[in-house]
């Protein structure tokens, strides 16, 4: 699958949820969706979108978090999954857009690619719903019945390795939500939830 095809549906069926994106999904996500609670984990240490999600999800409970992550950050932070599901967060859809590679660094193969099983490691974590897609039509025919269930919710969705460069901010970055800085963005999304 191409991230278009993960990411396309999404946006027709994120309402207002709280969406937090790193590494490889920041811009494509960012030129799909201008909404006031888009937010770029990009400039925090790689792997740790997710604790940030769960933090959301924490202290938002009423809202839904989306966090689309890669499968770089993922492996990096892995006991991420024991702690989602020991928070016992219903409102976290944890996404892991697969391509192994660490795609902003110039595409290095990740190590054990196309042997983890990030649905299985989520399950095994004790998360309550977990599936892994390789298919755009099956994955967008899921997708509605997924975001609605009980979380926390994984998402494993392997996709094309693609040509994202490094990140940065600031004023020329074509996608909004890179331009503040990191502060004036968390600024922006504490004011949007005001």
């Amino acid at each position: 699958m191409t991230k278009d095809e993960v990411l396309s549906p999404l946006v027709g069926l994120r309402g207002d949820a709280i969406v937090v994106t790193t590494m490889a999904a920041v811009r494509p996500w960012g030129r799909l969706s201008g909404h006031r609670l888009d937010f770029a984990s990009a400039d925090s240490a790689m792997g740790h979108a997710a604790d940030f999600a769960l933090g959301l999800a924490l202290a938002q409970p009423a809202r839904q978090v989306i966090c689309l992550n890669g499968d770089g950050s993922m492996l990096m932070t892995l006991g991420t999954l024991v702690t989602i599901a020991a928070s016992s967060v219903t409102n976290l859809v944890l996404f892991v857009l697969e391509n192994a590679t660490y795609e902003i660094t110039g595409n290095q193969r990740l190590p054990g690619a196309g042997a983890i099983d990030f649905a299985g490691l989520a399950r095994a974590a004790g998360f309550p719903s977990a599936a892994t897609f390789d298919d755009a039509a099956a994955y967008a025919a899921a997708l509605p019945s997924l975001m609605r269930s009980a979380g926390p919710v994984c998402v494993v969705a392997k996709v094309e390795p693609g040509a994202e460069g490094p990140l940065g901010r600031g004023p020329r970055q074509d996608v909004p939500y890179l331009r503040p800085s990191l502060a004036e963005s968390a600024r922006l999304l504490r004011a949007a939830l005001g």
